[in-house]
């Protein structure tokens, strides 16, 4: 018997359907975790499990849970160093750069002063992103000084967390962006992101379509994948002038609008790499 920790926030959709999927499977036990009710002991789990599965909304939550897990012998899906690097923009950019994989030009900055003429040296338009954040949440589209000086300022008074500015190049989309999944290091499906405003981000109403896998975006997928240490990743990618780039990877998918989009039956997949990733299977 595997016992299965299912860590997560709330029932979503998504989690609904991993667990009906779970529950399809012989000799798999699972465990399930809210992140908002439970207290850890540092040496000593709550319960005796294989393989912790994080699904928590909360990034630090899922981060810092995770991490517990794995210092005590449980391997975690995915593991907390691929969070750490998929959780914060600034790191994920960085180990694209390093790793040769194309990705928008970025620029950082720690004060308003500094942020200003990093926007100015970036030219505009441009993007202010949060380093950590999804959904598209708290993005800013700077198209002049004017705009420039008034985000900046919003931001400063957010708290210390934005007083960390992430200055990304803006790149013209054709209208949509392209939502890639990867099971371990292998893109299993991807979708189109289509929408009139410049986030295309399901979550801010962007329609999904299927997108085919070409050999050019499966290659630039599984290099992203092994860049950022593999697992259940969703990786989003633009088509720019030079070719296909990575802006970001999502480490805790969502994949509600893409099973009937792509044909994929993304939850069963993830499910048995959960289970190949156990203590019972290694």
């Amino acid at each position: 018997m595997i016992r299965v920790g299912f860590l997560y926030t709330r029932v979503r959709v998504e989690e609904k359907l991993l667990l009906q999927e779970f529950a399809k499977r012989d000799n798999v036990e699972v465990v399930q975790l809210c992140d908002e009710n439970a207290f850890f002991e540092i040496d000593r789990l709550p319960t005796d499990v294989d393989v912790l599965f994080e699904r928590s909304v909360s990034y630090s939550r899922g981060l810092y849970i995770s991490r517990i897990f794995a210092a005590n012998g449980v391997p975690v899906v995915n593991p907390p160093e691929t969070a750490e690097r998929c959780g914060d923009k600034y790191v994920t950019s960085q180990i694209l750069v390093q790793n040769g994989i194309p990705t928008p030009r970025v620029l950082m900055a720690f004060s308003e002063e500094a942020a200003l003429a990093a926007v100015e040296a970036m030219g505009y338009p441009c993007v202010l992103k949060p380093v950590v954040g999804s959904w598209g949440r708290l993005l800013a589209k700077v198209d002049n000084r004017t705009t420039a000086e008034a985000f900046i300022e919003h931001k400063a008074t957010l708290g210390v967390n934005h007083q960390v500015f992430y200055i990304q190049e803006f790149v013209n989309k054709p209208g949509r962006d392209i939502r890639a999944f990867v099971v371990g290091d292998e893109p299993i499906g991807a979708i189109y992101r289509s929408s009139e405003n410049w986030i295309t981000n399901t979550a801010r109403g962007g329609v999904a379509s299927n997108c085919p896998v070409t050999p050019e975006l499966a290659e630039l997928c599984r290099r992203t994948a092994r860049a950022l240490g593999g697992g259940l990743l969703a990786i989003d990618v633009f088509e720019s002038d030079n070719g296909l780039t990575v802006n970001e990877v999502n480490h805790t998918m969502e994949f509600r609008n893409s099973i009937a989009t792509t044909g994929v039956n993304i939850p069963a997949l993830m499910v048995d790499y959960v289970i190949r990733s156990s203590k019972g299977n290694s």
